[in-house]
């Protein structure tokens, strides 16, 4: 009996589920995906059926989630469920990290987190995850800026749009240029201002020069 208690247990965990287990962790949506063929299939013979027994409301629905798919699908963000600008500052504020919030125009929301280490794309899954109660996300896009930089690389904004990759757009929405300098001219001036490594024998000979100089300028005691 205990040789089956032993085989039958975690099976039964499995099942169930184990009560330590901590529950997935919630991933902001995502667009641009192409449209699943059997949901689809599914969507059409849903509406099918419902046109068969006259049910106008089940045709509705069933039309209405084929559309938000396909508009998914072609990442175009719903105009008719924008993102109210005051409650997605409030909503936000509890983010960890997160300092301040403004909106730089219809599209673009600017967020000042107060470490370096806030500045990532886990904050910004945190805040979309937030707004998602609000609207359609894949009409945002977050642009983070670290409150606490010291150098030009910290003080660059990462930006994402809420439901896409890294330098992905919605349809019809526009790349804004948000930093101050642009990443390009940065990382230009970077590679122009490369000192090559220095030559410890031109060093020493700098050094003794130096020295040479400094000895023979200083007035004797």
């Amino acid at each position: 009996m205990k040789r089956y208690l032993c085989v039958l247990l975690p099976l039964a965990l499995a099942a169930c589920g184990s009560p330590d287990r901590e529950p997935p962790a919630r991933e902001p949506q995502r667009a641009g995906q192409p449209l699943n063929p059997v949901e689809t299939a599914a969507r059409i013979a849903a509406i099918r059926g419902s046109a068969l027994v006259g049910d106008q409301e089940g045709i509705r629905r069933n039309m209405d989630a084929f559309n938000d798919d396909f508009r998914r699908s072609i990442k175009l963000a719903d105009p008719a469920r924008k993102v109210d600008r005051e409650a997605a500052r409030a909503a936000i504020r509890g983010v960890e990290g997160v300092r301040s919030a403004a909106w730089i125009d219809r599209e673009n929301l600017l967020v000042i987190v107060s470490s370096n280490e806030a500045r990532s794309y886990r904050t910004i899954d945190g805040i979309c995850l937030e707004l998602e109660a609000l609207g359609d996300t894949l009409g945002v896009v977050v642009n983070l800026q670290s409150g606490a930089a010291t150098n030009g690389d910290q003080l660059e904004i990462l930006s994402r749009n809420c439901q896409l990759a890294p330098g992905d757009r919605a349809f019809m929405q526009r790349h804004r240029q948000v930093d101050v300098i642009a990443p390009e001219i940065r990382a230009e001036h970077k590679r122009n201002n490369v000192q090559p490594p220095a030559d410890p024998e031109q060093l020493k000979r700098d050094q003794a020069e130096a020295m040479r100089i400094l000895e023979a300028s200083t007035p004797e005691m």
